[in-house]
């Protein structure tokens, strides 16, 4: 499980301002013990809810290693 300082981060995370996590942690406390390298589909995907939890928008770059959530801006 991630930490309860993401959830209070994401929470109060102002519209177009982003939480990066690196692969190896969002593996250790998404979906622990389904390996790495690269980040599990479980991994992934359990980010991706969680980040819903908090009107995140949550998306993985591979190329840079990490995960980014983000408050989407809605449509003016």
């Amino acid at each position: 499980m991630p930490p309860e300082e993401l959830d209070s981060t994401l929470t109060a995370l102002p519209l177009r301002v982003g939480t990066y996590v690196p692969d190896d942690l969002l593996e250790d406390w998404f979906a622990p013990g389904t390996g790495m390298n690269p980040v599990s589909a479980e991994a992934l995907k359990a980010a991706e809810a969680y980040g819903r939890r908090f009107e995140c928008e949550f998306k993985y770059y591979p190329e840079r290693q990490e995960g980014v959530f983000w408050k989407w801006v809605p449509a003016i």
